[in-house]
């Protein structure tokens, strides 16, 4: 975008921001071209040995381990089978910083609560190699099935995949995760060099719209941290109203909450909050990469236990705590045992009504970005009267479906009770021979087979809540007649020594990009034959699945994956 077509207002705002010298810098910096990034899956990768595989140039961002800027103009990074193998992602350089800087672990509970489309929660679920949990949720069912996708195509097993408000995971969460990112909805002033469109956002709707926004969501998001835990707030915008001002509001409204003072030294060219010391904010006049925001707050120790009740994990439609029926209390919040709302010792979560409108509506319609450096779309196509009414009934009916699935068989192989659409007992015998030869571990008291498909559920959500789910999970397959046939997430997530039955072609071969086009491929002499299901990899990483007709591999590439 050229810099002259700026609105006045922004440019002013900027001004008094920068000052008159680096304001000039920062004008400056629209003649040049913004560099994109990708970033290695640390799950299947090691970043020198994506930087060896690939045929294009890669530069390390330096303050990202895991991640390289590329020339838009020599690659296509998008069109390359490891692309399709899961090993990297697609994601502006300064977009990575967030998810570097959230001190995630392996273990940790970890809630990405704006995450679509999935840059940052893939970066998050990686860091966690496949230990603890991985809640990522976003308020657009839509948004959330390309994030589903994501998380998928990165080999992540052990996530949740919600669409709902923050206010309803603060009822069914309270205290529960250790770990928290919120990639507020904002503004988008970070990203105007890079997208012009998003000024046209930025007039109709600009800091004064976003700003109580994000104060409502980090508020819920507090709620459900538990002492000792910690938060990453970031927005792509330069605005203070809704950078520091916000991290200003929570401070003020949570005595519990502190501010952790980031190191500008991590990033080469990052500076300090504005009036708020402790923050960091990246410009694009002042690294290779567009406009950032990031504060990192803790919530305080006061003797809480980890979480509230058996584990912090609220059945809020119930009005209780999962499992033991009881009230959880703590100076931090107060589960009530009328509805389930979380109260603080500040005051009530969406007590102005600023997360109401959010709660009620779904982000899609006007353009304006959440992860702007991704493409993330946010709007205002809030539900009221009987829209409100219609989105009520369909929870309640969302909910029964939800509470139906619960009472599908999960203590594998046996059935706890066989109703109309659940597989019996006998039906699983193929289920289990399948598992059988796997090399990854599938502990049986997880395993929930439901008529819709078999799942791993992760450790400590064997009786999920009443939300809307995308996934639970990981998804193994589908048991149809008794027949199971392995899903797409599951070779996302296994590696080749983990099936004893593969067909690895050269990244280089044509048959991999034939594969992966839906396309019937048939066996060089030596390859064959394969009987049965095998798992189709490229360079040694899988792709997918494919059933073995002795010369020939009939393809089982999901569909809605293809490339086109």
């Amino acid at each position: 975008m050229r810099a002259e077509l700026l609105p006045a207002a922004f440019a002013d705002s900027m001004r008094a921001l920068l000052g008159d010298e680096e304001y000039t810098s920062y004008i400056r910096s629209f003649g040049e071209d913004w560099k994109p990034g990708l970033r290695a899956n640390g799950l299947k990768i090691r970043p020198e040995q994506l930087k060896a595989m690939l045929p294009w140039q890669l530069e390390p961002v330096p303050w990202v381990e895991t991640g390289f800027y590329y020339d838009a103009d020599q690659a296509r990074p998008s069109r390359h089978p490891a692309y399709y193998a899961g090993l990297y992602y697609l994601q502006e350089p300064s977009a990575m910083t967030p998810g570097e800087l959230l001190p995630v672990k392996p273990g940790d509970r970890v809630l990405d609560l704006c995450a679509a489309p999935g840059g940052k929660s893939t970066q998050l679920g990686a860091r966690l190699l496949g230990e603890g949990l991985l809640v990522s949720n976003d308020i657009s069912n839509s948004r959330a099935r390309a994030l589903l996708k994501n998380l998928e195509l990165a080999g992540i097993p052990n996530i949740c995949v919600t669409s709902e408000s923050p206010e309803r995971l603060s009822q069914v969460f309270p205290l529960f995760f250790d770990k928290i990112l919120v990639d507020a909805p904002c503004s988008g002033e970070g990203m105007f060099r890079r997208d012009g469109e998003m000024v046209k956002d930025w007039a109709l709707k600009g800091p004064a719209y976003y700003a109580p926004l994000q104060r409502e969501i980090l508020a819920a998001a507090v709620t459900m941290l538990r002492p000792g835990g910690t938060i990453l707030y970031s927005t792509c915008t330069f605005s203070r109203e809704e950078d520091e001002g916000t991290v200003e509001y929570v401070l003020s409204r949570f005595p519990d909450l502190e501010l952790k003072p980031l190191d500008t030294g991590l990033v080469p060219g990052a500076c300090g909050g504005i009036g708020l010391d402790g923050c960091m904010r990246l410009f694009p006049h002042r690294i290779k990469g567009e406009g950032h925001f990031l504060a990192l707050l803790r919530k305080k120790s006061g003797g809480e236990s980890r979480t509230a009740g058996d584990g912090g994990l609220a059945e809020c439609s119930a009005g209780r705590l999962a499992g033991d029926g009881g009230r959880a209390t703590s100076s931090t919040g107060r589960l009530a045992g009328d509805g389930g709302r979380v109260e603080c010792s500040a005051g009530r979560l969406a007590g102005d009504g600023g997360l109401a409108a959010y709660s009620a509506g779904r982000l899609a319609g006007d353009g304006a970005r959440t992860e702007c450096s991704a493409g993330k779309v946010a709007g205002d196509n809030v539900r009221t009267g009987t829209e409100d009414l219609r989105g009520r009934r369909r929870e309640k009916a969302e909910a029964r479906e939800t509470a139906k699935g619960r009472g599908a068989v999960r203590n594998f192989p046996g059935q706890a009770k066989k109703g109309r659409n659940t597989p019996a007992a006998a039906d699983t015998g193929e289920l289990e021979a399948f598992l059988e030869q796997l090399s990854l571990p599938v502990p049986r008291e997880r395993l929930s087979v439901r008529p819709e498909g078999v799942y791993l559920l992760p450790a400590g959500m064997e009786q999920p809540p009443s939300l809307r789910f995308l996934r639970t999970g990981l998804l193994l397959g589908e048991l149809k007649k008794g027949r199971f046939e392995p899903s797409q997430a599951l070779a996302m997530v296994l590696k080749k020594e983990q099936y004893p039955v593969t067909v690895d072609f050269p990244m280089e071969d044509e048959r991999a990009v034939r594969y992966l086009k839906g396309e019937t491929i048939a066996l060089a002499e030596g390859e064959g034959p394969v009987k049965g299901w095998c798992l189709v990899c490229a360079g040694g990483y899988p792709l997918g699945w494919a059933k073995g007709a002795g010369p020939v591999l009939k393809n089982k590439y999901y569909p809605g994956w293809r490339w086109m």
